[in-house]
């Protein structure tokens, strides 16, 4: 956020939050006030408890809540609102973000071009003019989708883009690509991981990036947050939304998205219509982020695999960390001529209708409809919690339906499904876990047998009315695309995924397999793979 905006979004996001729980108090208001701080202080205090160290910023809340602690033991109603208010706007002080053109300059024009000397170093022959070496990493940005749809949009109202996510480097490429597309920066919220980052913390303090501490289990603090975000959304700057919360361990897409940030798309519209903003739209665009390979997938499946994904927001220590990790990644991405390819979905609005290229809503028929209708009374705009919360479950089912349709199947993702689908059928004995840790009775299945299982997954997906749509690459022979990917496997990984010996492809990392597989589920494979393997055997010779 720009510094003249800073202190007033700051401000009004605590002030609000505030606000609406004075204004819906039934209690007696210190009783209410009063456990809403408990509660709180309750949060804060167990989060510390479990961040004891020597951080200068861990010290200072220590210091703060025991200073709150001393004044609630004889604290008026009068006092308590002060406390609420202290608390609020130092939860948002630590949230609200800040932006440097220059910065922004500098990351868009001399990080690329020294990435591109760096990933093209091992090539001589490829090094040349500086808009070459530009073009270098661009090269291996993919972007294609409804992308002259959301262009067009930028001057009708405010976008909210809402991309899957499956690595750090997702906001870092769409960031990327975001500029290439000659749109101006989006908003987002980054762990706070990627503030305490050496190789991250200087672009994220400065590029717009507002913190979100995973670790504040507060009521009140989640409330600031997405008060926060629907303030930037009033003051239209454009936003990115990752709904699914935080990477999907699993590889898999996000089905079963995070409502919270969702929702102040719908309160922000609201607001707009409220003040008579011109331009009172936002425009929600989903957006699948693809790559053959995956930074952190070794980390994120293992720690799929071990049920923690579910309950621990947060990995410290993962490939993104170690910046020559990032660096081998990249190279070989370039090696292997892959691209991350970037799909923006057609554009919605608040409630999950699509819209045209003027940025009118759309029934499903295709008519033209008035989206401030749905959230008028009586004609006037208003806050309706109920409501709203049906409305941002209708709009996270869009958004998971596009990301379904417009999510791009790989190489890696095809043939890890594949093989991994061999080796279940003929281990039908043993469950994943079991098969996962042992790999069942063979090491290996024959290379033409995988083809073959390779040809049949990419028909099931290509006559898939769900999506997804189908790389380049797999429009090659399957011999083709099984090499592509085994090539991909062993390129990065500590241990490759699988590699072919003579005329057997050897499973040697089957979590791997699982998770660039996991890119594939949702599309019925199982059910249509099961039956055309009987409709083939009922039409083959008969005896």
């Amino acid at each position: 956020m720009r510094p003249e905006h800073r202190e007033r979004a700051r401000i009004e996001a605590a002030t609000r939050v505030v606000d609406r729980h004075v204004a819906s108090l039934r209690l007696p208001e210190e009783v209410g006030l009063e456990a809403l701080v408990n509660d709180t202080l309750y949060h804060e205090r167990r989060r510390l408890e479990r961040e004891r160290g020597g951080d200068a910023r861990i010290a200072e809340d220590h210091a703060f809540y025991h200073r709150v602690q001393k004044r609630l033991r004889h604290a008026s109603a009068r006092d308590l609102r002060e406390l609420l208010d202290q608390i609020a706007l130092r939860f948002a002080a630590e949230i609200v973000g800040n932006f440097d053109d220059r910065v922004y300059k500098f990351s868009t024009t001399v990080i690329p071009t020294g990435l591109s000397v760096l990933l093209t170093a091992m090539s001589p022959g490829k090094l040349g003019s500086l808009s070459s070496l530009r073009r270098g990493l661009s090269d291996h940005v993919q972007i294609q989708g409804s992308v002259d749809h959301v262009r067009k949009l930028l001057d009708k109202g405010t976008l909210v883009v809402v991309p899957t996510h499956s690595s750090h480097l997702d906001s870092i490429v769409l960031g990327y690509a975001v500029h290439l597309m000659g749109l101006p920066p989006l908003l987002y919220g980054a762990g706070l991981n990627l503030f305490n980052n050496p190789v991250t913390s200087f672009f994220m303090n400065n590029l717009g990036a507002y913190r979100v501490d995973r670790k504040k289990t507060a009521g009140l603090y989640k409330e600031v947050l997405k008060e926060y975000a629907t303030v930037a959304l009033e003051l239209d700057y454009n936003n990115l939304f990752f709904p699914g919360g935080t990477r999907s361990r699993s590889g898999a897409l996000e089905q079963k998205l995070k409502r919270g940030l969702l929702g102040t798309a719908v309160r922000a519209y609201v607001g707009n219509l409220q003040s008579h903003r011109e331009k009172p739209n936002l425009y929600v665009v989903p957006c699948t982020i693809s790559y053959k390979l995956g930074l952190e997938a070794e980390t994120l499946i293992d720690d799929h695999l071990k049920e923690v994904g579910k309950n621990r927001y947060i990995i410290e220590d993962d490939e993104f960390s170690r910046p020559k990790q990032v660096l081998n990644f990249m190279s070989n991405m370039v090696s292997l001529d892959s691209r991350v390819v970037i799909t923006f979905s057609q554009p919605l609005d608040v409630v999950g209708n699509y819209v045209d290229e003027e940025g009118r809503s759309l029934d499903p028929r295709g008519r033209l409809i008035d989206s401030s209708t749905y959230v008028c009374d009586a004609g006037a705009p208003v806050h309706d919690a109920q409501r709203d919360e049906e409305y941002t479950n209708e709009l996270a089912s869009a958004i998971a339906r596009e990301f379904a349709r417009d999510n791009v199947a790989m190489s890696t993702h095809v043939v890890g499904y594949a093989l991994l689908d061999m080796i279940q059928r003929d281990n039908p004995e043993m469950d994943l876990y079991r098969l996962l840790r042992t790999g069942g009775r063979s090491p290996s299945v024959l290379f033409s047998d995988l083809a073959s299982e390779t040809e049949r997954v990419i028909e099931a997906l290509r006559h898939s009315r769900r999506g997804p749509r189908l790389s380049e690459s797999l429009s090659q022979d399957p011999q083709a695309v099984v090499t592509d990917a085994l090539r991909a496997f062993s390129s990065y990984h500590t241990r490759a995924a699988a590699v072919r010996r003579g005329e057997r492809v050897f499973h040697e990392d089957r979590n791997l397999l699982l998770y660039y597989g996991n890119r594939l589920k949702g599309y019925d494979l199982g059910r249509t793979l099961a039956s055309s393997a009987v409709a083939s055997h009922a039409g083959g010779p008969q005896a």
